[in-house]
């Protein structure tokens, strides 16, 4: 995963993250934010269980959330 290296960017996916750990918690899964920012496998992790939601709310955050983290879907 790559670094966030601009504040614009890491704040747009600081907001996205929280936006996608409440979402998340209305279907009873945790996300622990700073872990996801710095582990690459947890991440992905979360982000797939999110795109494979059937509120179409999480598929949108993940797909941006993985432009800002910086690494795509497998």
């Amino acid at each position: 995963m790559n670094a966030l290296s601009h504040p614009e960017t890491a704040a747009l996916a600081l907001v996205d993250i929280v936006d996608l750990k409440w979402l998340l918690a209305g279907e009873g899964v945790h996300l622990h934010v700073e872990r996801l920012q710095r582990d690459e496998a947890y991440a992905r992790g979360i982000l797939d269980a999110a795109a494979a939601s059937r509120n179409a709310a999480l598929p949108a955050v993940a797909r941006r959330l993985r432009r800002l983290l910086g690494f795509e879907a497998n």
